[in-house]
């Protein structure tokens, strides 16, 4: 089961600055997208360093979701795709689907 995304770590940044917040959100919900869309185009074309350096960008949100294990997973799959391998994908694809229906929510 894929661990779910929260705001946990972003109202902690934020405290009582509800402006803070909602910028931080609004970062968050326009660069993903972005960046889930420049992975798969690097994905489909078979670029394993691009795509390993979209993975590093993308795992920083997996983190400020809370998501822990989800940024290990891509920790782990940025180090595969540098060897050409891409064993972690089904898994990582997972990660991404799931925070895209999160967004969708906030």
């Amino acid at each position: 089961m894929i661990e779910q995304p929260n705001l946990s770590y972003i109202d902690e940044l934020a405290g009582d600055d509800e402006g803070f917040r909602g910028q931080f959100i609004d970062v968050v919900k326009s660069e993903f997208p972005l960046e889930k869309d420049e992975y798969f185009g690097h994905i489909d074309n078979s670029r394993f360093k691009e795509t390993a350096e979209i993975v590093h960008k993308l795992k920083h949100k997996f983190n400020i979701l809370g998501m822990h294990d989800s940024y290990k997973l891509a920790v782990t799959y940025e180090m595969e795709l540098l060897e050409g391998k891409y064993e972690s994908k089904t898994k990582f694809d997972n990660v991404l689907a799931t925070i895209e229906e999160y967004i969708k929510t906030i």
